[in-house]
């Protein structure tokens, strides 16, 4: 479409480590707002996302769950594109970094940069954090801890090749410089020159020696290409890059003129994937949005906590448009936000049923009751009708001005601001009185003309924030209109009124969440704080040490070992562990494990189960707790 300015827009794509929780999805939530924000604004829109899935990490999850890792990141990767699709986002393409076009194009690009000198081989040895896949000097450790996640590192030495960060260096902030608004919000621009560039930069690995789950460099098949060249390439070979030749939708979408990315990956995508372009001689993306965390409570999500929430869990509970506005209205642009079960069912109560929903359903049904649905613009408007239509034009440009610079929850604060007062204006208009009065007729159906027409308003702003909310609004409204101008629409045939957003007894919601919460099988992954308990409670558990004697998978339970123990009783005792996705068979057998002996048994998959053995939550995996030096059968105490 010729005519039509482009507007390319990505986000990060998701790690296939585990199922992304709500924090991820607020990225492609963000991104496809804009997105849809463009469109109707008449851009060419184009919004990419998807799935990263090479990795150390990836190698080390599917070989703990006995699958390969192409297995491993087929499935994760699925439930990305389920959660993303449960939102109802409109990306344009969802690329993976397993696709085959993808991974030649990567070797092509690697080759490239070694040939003209930008990568060398060379030796890597110093502190690595496996969860984050990054290498970091000990000054960059922060009380000899991973900078990035706080976990621990380990050291690593291996042969590496390295892309000459520092040839590039004054040129990137010459680029900053040039380009004031390449980073957003400032604040993640002032991180950047102050912690990494002045201090100067230190060479990039970019290949592995020490895994083989990754793209192998073509010149050198014993290295697999490191995440930084892999992954953050995406973001011109889904859209046709090529060095021996790009396709016509590159040359149309190139730059991109948004990434939008978390806090915690700006470094990556504001200076080695500049860093990276300008090296092929390719012009940089337009800005970098890094947007803040959303938190539960005043915590990160973390599956080790037991507080992580699932957005389609929630979409599948609340709708999608619940979810969609809770996260835009929610995370401020600099500072992170926050989300609690008690906080969601109160915004959508507050804001969604009381504010919007009372508003479209009451003014539908008096324009219905009043005029048989059928409410023209009337002549002589008056002081008040006057008062709210500038209040509704002003409240248009504000939202376009938030719009403009990526500010979602200011932009839904206008929009619920205007709901806000059109309920008042009901209050102060009072047209059921009105209504009484058939001398007051006309000055009745400026009323209610000036409340449909705000709504059509409201529902246009909220296209891009609550898409079937949005339409749901002009289904009712029975009008077409779709200009942002108050006064576009001079009639109106309304429609039945439908309640958009049920209110939630919010008491009742929460028990229901706890019940479930409850009933849900015991995951390893998943803390549970407990109640306290009086030592003689304590006194009733019995623990004994007992050697694996035998270790199998359990047919049709993914999840379940079958372990055969000898606790020194004589007899074997079988227990059935959930640890499948974090051990194999033989990592299990010969050791010695602690068991709860006198837990009642269970039949789990057809198999009785004896007891459970002990396991730690450890960030993202679980740790089987042996006492290998202590003898099978011994009373722990």
């Amino acid at each position: 479409m010729p005519d039509k300015k482009k507007f390319y827009i990505t986000t990060a794509i998701a790690y296939t480590s585990r199922k992304p929780h709500i924090g991820n999805a607020y990225d492609i939530v963000l991104a496809d707002m804009i997105a849809r924000y463009k469109r109707q604004m008449g851009y060419e829109v184009f919004l990419q996302t998807g799935s990263d899935e090479h990795g150390q990490k990836i190698e080390e999850y599917a070989n703990q769950a006995g699958i390969t890792p192409k297995e491993y990141v087929d499935r994760v990767s699925a439930q990305i594109k389920e959660v993303w699709d449960s939102l109802n986002t409109s990306y344009d393409k969802f690329i993976r970094t397993t696709d085959s076009d993808h991974e030649k194009v990567i070797g092509k690009i690697f080759k490239k940069l070694y040939d003209q000198g930008d990568i060398y081989k060379g030796q890597y040895e110093g502190k690595y954090c496996v969860p984050c896949e990054s290498f970091f000097t000990a000054s960059q450790l922060v009380d000899g801890k991973c900078p990035d996640c706080g976990r621990d590192v380990i050291d690593a030495k291996e042969e590496a090749y390295f892309l000459k960060l520092s040839k590039y260096q004054d040129q990137l902030l010459r680029y900053y410089e040039e380009n004031p608004d390449f980073i957003m919000p400032e604040s993640r621009k002032n991180e950047m020159i102050n912690n990494f560039l002045k201090p100067g930069l230190s060479d990039l690995c970019v290949s592995r020696t020490s895994f083989r789950w990754g793209i192998p460099v073509p010149f050198d098949e014993k290295h697999v290409v490191y995440v930084w060249i892999d992954a953050l390439s995406n973001y011109i070979t889904g859209i046709g890059y090529d060095p021996d030749g790009s396709s016509e939708q590159f040359d149309r979408l190139w730059p991109a003129d948004l990434h939008v990315i978390g806090k915690d990956i700006v470094r990556f995508h504001t200076i080695y994937w500049p860093i990276i372009l300008m090296a092929l001689g390719l012009p940089l993306p337009k800005q970098v949005l890094g947007h803040p965390w959303l938190l539960v409570g005043e915590d990160k999500m973390s599956k080790s906590r037991g507080n992580v929430i699932y957005a389609d869990e929630l979409a599948k509970r609340f709708g999608a448009d619940a979810v969609r506005y809770y996260l835009l209205a929610e995370m401020p642009f600099t500072q992170d936000g926050t989300i609690t079960y008690e906080s969601f069912i109160t915004k959508y109560n507050t804001d969604l049923a009381n504010t919007l929903g009372n508003l479209v359903n009451r003014s539908i049904a008096m324009a219905n009751k009043y005029f048989g649905g059928k409410v023209k613009a009337g002549e002589n408007p008056g002081a008040q009708s006057l008062a709210l239509r500038k209040e509704a034009a002003e409240a248009v440009a504000r939202y376009h001005e938030k719009m403009e610079i990526y500010h979602g929850a200011d932009a839904c604060d206008v929009v619920f601001g205007l709901a806000k007062r059109c309920n008042k204006y009901i209050d102060e208009t009072t047209p059921w009185a009105l209504a009484k009065e058939e001398s007051r007729r006309a000055e009745l159906e400026n009323v209610l003309y000036d409340l449909l027409e705000c709504i059509r308003l409201i529902g246009w702003m909220l296209k891009p924030i609550m898409p079937a909310c949005a339409a749901s609004i002009q289904t009712q409204l029975a009008c077409a209109v779709e200009e942002d101008r108050f006064g576009a629409a001079t009639a109106y045939a309304t429609g039945p009124a439908e309640p958009l957003f049920a209110r939630l007894d919010a008491e009742k919601v929460l028990a229901e969440l706890a019940k479930e919460k409850e009933s849900e099988p015991q995951k390893a992954e998943n803390a549970v704080t407990l109640a306290e308990i009086a030592l003689e409670d304590f006194a009733k558990v019995e623990l004994k040490t007992a050697k694996v004697t035998a270790c199998e998978p359990i047919p049709k339970a993914k999840k379940l070992l079958k372990l055969t123990l000898d606790d020194g009783s004589g007899k074997p005792r079988t227990v059935a562990s959930g640890i499948a996705a974090y051990y194999k068979p033989e990592d299990l057998i010969g050791h010695t494990v602690v068991v709860v002996a006198n837990l009642k048994p269970a039949t789990l998959c057809g198999v009785v189960s004896e007891g459970m053995i002990l396991a730690a939550d450890c960030a993202d995996t679980v740790k089987v707790l042996f006492a290998d030096e202590v003898p099978a059968g011994s009373e722990i105490r």
